[in-house]
């Protein structure tokens, strides 16, 4: 890919050679050589822009003479030529900043974001843990997909969301739900109560800052806790996709017995009180809970069809980690898109440990 500005930069300068020696008058081929600088401006280095410049006067000049141009127009079509690469190297210095301004713009925006999302823990508590975060595009390296894992006096509580928007905008909104969540978890009675302080939180948030809400801006987030003895888990899905129970070669989807909004909608808790729960289950030791963003879950392939980890056979295998997990459904989730992904994608993956009688 690096040879191709050389290639269109060189492919112009011919055809303008070719055109100026072989076309009937009065056609002449100064439009091309002209374009050659423009091309280089655009996509080389300054120095090689440079080179080009000075290539495609002197092959005017050569043109000219070789076709016994007279000396008046010979000049004229020097000194298009010149001004033409002039502009050429100007918009190449203008590129290079441009590029240079947002190469820091995105470096901030990462360093802003690693330092609201920090990598968790290889082990808490009863779980091992393992987290993966794949950009929609290589270049946009900041979004709005985002986890946590804590050890709290419940339990090992754990957070995964999905901020609408991208950008600076959305990190902001994940430190607001990261600090909520890293400061009601330690003293929440329940993951109810949890989600419920992280929805007055952001709503205070957005009042004071002036936001208005409305169904385009929301979090979708999905709460768990794991005992202390890791024998239970306990699950609050406040709009989010629903996590997997990976066990035994067994890939089981785990959906919420009450649907609830998602976090952030400014509406308050229309549910009526005591009508919510968490859900519970059981994590067998040597069980896997995989916790995914809408990056996963609305991946298609290339006649549309959503991928489904339930349905994939590589995801029902007999993981030994959660790194295993996590590097195995990013693979899959790629093989499915053909590479291609319109979004963001945060997978959060623990497994309870396999922990050795006690010995009475």
């Amino acid at each position: 890919m690096a040879k191709v500005p050389w290639l269109l930069a060189a492919l112009a300068l011919v055809a303008g050679v070719l055109l100026d020696r072989f076309a009937p008058q009065p056609y002449t081929g100064l439009p091309l050589l002209a374009a050659a600088p423009l091309v280089a401006g655009a996509t080389l280095s300054f120095r090689s822009a440079l080179a080009v410049v000075c290539v495609t006067c002197v092959v005017s000049v050569l043109v000219d003479v070789e076709r016994g141009r007279p000396a008046t127009p010979l000049f004229v079509d020097l000194a298009v030529v010149g001004l033409i690469g002039v502009l050429a190297l100007a918009v190449n210095r203008l590129i290079v900043r441009q590029r240079r301004d947002l190469a820091l713009a995105r470096d901030v925006a990462e360093g802003v974001q690693r330092a609201v999302l920090p990598e968790p823990p290889r082990t808490i508590g009863p779980l091992a843990v393992a987290a993966g975060y794949t950009a929609a595009q290589a270049e946009a390296r900041i979004g709005g997909d985002f986890f946590s894992v804590q050890e709290t006096p419940f339990g090992v509580r754990m957070i995964i969301g999905d901020v609408r928007g991208k950008g600076i905008a959305a990190v902001a909104v994940v430190s607001i739900a990261l600090g909520t969540f890293r400061q009601e978890a330690e003293y929440a009675p329940t993951l109810v109560a949890l989600g419920q302080r992280m929805d007055e939180a952001l709503t205070r948030e957005a009042a004071r800052s002036g936001t208005v809400y409305s169904m385009e801006g929301f979090i979708t987030a999905l709460l768990a806790e794991v005992s202390t003895d890791g024998e239970v888990l306990s699950l609050v899905n406040r709009g989010h996709p629903p996590p997997y129970l990976l066990h035994d070669g067994q890939l089981v989807r785990l959906d919420p017995t009450v649907p609830q909004l998602p976090l952030g909608l400014g509406l308050g808790d229309l549910t009526p009180a005591g009508a919510v729960s968490a859900d519970v289950v059981r994590l067998p030791p040597g069980a896997s809970l995989l916790l995914v963003t809408d990056g996963v879950t609305e991946a298609r392939d290339k006649w549309g069809t959503f991928y489904d980890p339930v349905a994939s056979e590589c995801m029902r295998r007999r993981f030994t980690d959660p790194d295993a997990v996590v590097d195995a459904l990013t693979k899959d989730v790629g093989r499915w898109t053909g590479g291609r992904r319109d979004d963001d994608m945060a997978i959060l993956v623990v497994t309870r440990l396999h922990r050795a009688p006690r010995v009475a």
